[in-house]
């Protein structure tokens, strides 16, 4: 773990209308929120595109023909490039919003669930196992504790 404020620059890019979309600051709380105690500095850029656009790239990267909630692209430094890249990250709006209603979740709840599980993938956190899943899901649920939100997990 390391310790001391984690300096996190968070770009965002809209490929969708803002409407509805949380500001870029909040994007920024999320994923400093994830990394702290974990990295000590971390460039991260954060897309909102629309639906064509994640399945185009859920197809391309990951063979699954079909918009996703969040992809996450780890950056892929040369060996011996010490730079603070840590990777993108690909939220679909339409699929976000869906998910949201149907889970009885506010669409800001969702969009911070969304943003610190994609942050934990650019670390190196995975659920591909059930022992992982329930790891990830630990630091997910006390992360969005301390920013205010309620367990992403609890189902109504």
């Amino acid at each position: 773990m390391t310790r001391g404020p984690v300096q996190c620059d968070v770009g965002v890019s809209f490929g969708i209308s803002r409407k509805g979309v949380p500001a870029p600051a909040s994007f920024k709380r999320w994923a400093e929120a994830a990394c702290q105690g974990r990295i000590k500095r971390a460039d991260i850029a954060i897309r909102i595109v629309d639906a064509p656009e994640a399945r185009r790239l859920n197809h391309h990267y990951r063979g699954k023909d079909y918009a996703t909630n969040v992809l996450s692209f780890p950056a892929e430094l040369p060996e011996g490039v010490q730079l603070p890249l840590l990777g993108d990250l690909v939220i679909c709006a339409p699929v976000v919003v869906k998910e949201a209603a149907d889970q009885g979740k506010s669409l800001t709840a969702h969009y911070a669930h969304l943003t610190v599980h994609g942050v934990l993938h650019l670390l190196g956190l995975d659920h591909e196992n059930p022992r992982e899943a329930e790891a990830m899901e630990a630091i997910e649920r006390g992360l969005l504790a301390d920013l205010g939100f309620d367990d992403p997990y609890l189902m109504d």
